[in-house]
């Protein structure tokens, strides 16, 4: 079931690389049942917290307080579709990582205020 799964792209808008891939994002977004959510760090660094991005795009793959996948990803429509689906089917496991867990959280939160 994907109710509840949330995918987030960590971007900045200086970033080339993001703003090239914000419409293969919003792409995969159509039809997914899990909410998709483009979120800058300079616009809103209250959601990064103390947690660095070290590459961009950095998705961020979560459901409730489980995370299936935080890190860099090609900007390649194939790459975000084929890991959000084995995301949502459970093939990923979970991250066991706290200060990943609580950045979720902080994601999660800042989505459903409607950013």
């Amino acid at each position: 079931m994907a109710e509840g799964w949330i995918v987030a792209c960590l971007c900045a808008e200086w970033c080339g690389a993001c703003r090239e891939y914000r419409p293969v994002f919003e792409a995969a977004a159509v039809g997914s049942a899990a909410r998709f959510a483009w979120v800058d760090i300079e616009e809103h660094p209250d959601v990064l917290g103390e947690r660095e991005v070290e590459s961009f795009p950095t998705l961020l793959i979560a459901h409730g307080g489980d995370v299936a996948f935080f890190g860099p990803v090609t900007p390649h429509a194939a790459a975000i579709t084929a890991l959000v689906d084995r995301a949502l089917a459970g093939r990923l496991g979970t991250l066991a990582d706290d200060s990943i867990a609580a950045l979720a959280a902080r994601v999660a939160a800042h989505v459903h205020v409607g950013r």
